[in-house]
């Protein structure tokens, strides 16, 4: 791994790696349509029972929003795998899924999507940041800024603006956008219409089932899901060997495979979490639906090359903030200091 590293380049040919994403990519009609019902039909049963138990056992309640966050953020991984076109073979049937699961979980599908092609190609280009991945400078940059930039930026990355802050930023954020690179006309309908739905799903909760359904039912388990959803975000990027090039220097399968980690979890929380953490074979075929990601990466060597990442080791890597382009590696702010 080491060498690996110091090279920066994955040296495998083209036409290997499109081979092996070739073999897996693809919808499976049947697997699909099976996640949607064991997914769905929990998280509707769940909702209900959590507004069941409100009054009679409130603490019920509570210990039932970690399982239904689970599922929420098993939902958007459904919308993640529709906007990839990967999960069901009928374009407009996938699109209307993915809206559907868009709105479940706040999500613009349309504008999602754009934005997460986006990311996808130039993930690890430090000269095209700024898609749909968590902010992040080089030591240069940090250091060139002035007192005022560099306190913006820390309270950026720190751990708790990022757990805390940033659920409540990415569910009011993806309400508002403007035209950009990433949202166009079509986006831009996307969001609207996506907000036009959130607002009559809340008001038909509301008037059938009183305010507490969306704020101590839907939305507790959205806070949750957001939260967790940002630290796999997080940790599928965000680590001391990270891979980060200039564009020139820059190549696609070793940003994949070595920029990306592959999270080791357990069984139960690989379920929820759709498979994503093996997110170095989602990186280099974004084609394979989540339930063939598990496959793929057990049958080629290939992916043996993903730094591995456990739940601790993510968590110790909210303190990585800085890239330092000489060592090549992602930085705490007291390295920077101390140095």
């Amino acid at each position: 791994m080491a060498e690996l590293l110091q090279s920066r380049t994955l040296e495998v040919p083209r036409s290997e790696w499109t081979a092996i994403v070739a073999k897996y990519a693809g919808a499976d009609v049947r697997r699909a349509l099976w996640q949607v019902v064991n997914t769905l039909v929990p998280l509707g049963a769940l909702l209900w029972a959590m507004y069941y138990f409100i009054d009679v056992a409130p603490w019920v309640t509570a210990l039932l929003v970690l399982p239904g966050a689970g599922l929420l953020v098993r939902t958007f991984i459904i919308m993640h795998d529709c906007a990839h076109s990967s999960f069901l073979p009928w374009p407009k049937v996938n699109d209307a899924l993915g809206f559907v699961t868009g709105v479940l979980t706040l999500t613009p599908f349309a504008q999602w999507r754009r934005d997460h092609a986006l990311h996808h190609a130039s993930s690890g280009d430090l000269d095209r940041r700024g898609h749909g991945d968590v902010p992040t400078i080089t030591v240069k940059e940090y250091l060139e800024r002035d007192a005022r930039g560099r306190l913006i930026y820390r309270l950026i990355r720190h751990p708790l603006s990022l757990m805390l802050v940033g659920p409540l930023h990415l569910m009011l954020n993806q309400r508002f956008r403007g035209r950009s690179k990433a949202t166009k006309t079509k986006q831009l309908y996307s969001v609207w219409y996506t907000n036009l739905a959130i607002a009559a799903a809340i008001t038909v909760s509301i008037l059938l089932w009183g305010p507490r359904a969306f704020l101590l039912v839907y939305l507790p388990c959205m806070y949750v899901a957001a939260a967790a959803g940002i630290w796999l975000f997080y940790v599928q990027h965000q680590f001391e060997d990270a891979y980060w090039e200039t564009h020139d220097e820059w190549d696609y399968a070793t940003a994949a495979i070595t920029g990306s980690s592959h999270l080791r979890l357990h069984p139960i929380l690989q379920w929820f979490t759709g498979s994503i953490g093996l997110h170095h074979v989602h990186h280099i075929g974004p084609k394979i639906p989540n339930f063939r990601l598990q496959e793929a990466h057990d049958d080629n060597p290939i992916f043996e090359a993903a730094p591995l990442m456990t739940i601790g080791m993510g968590v110790k890597a909210l303190r990585l903030a800085l890239y330092d382009e000489e060592t090549k590696r992602l930085v705490r702010f007291s390295d920077v200091q101390a140095a």
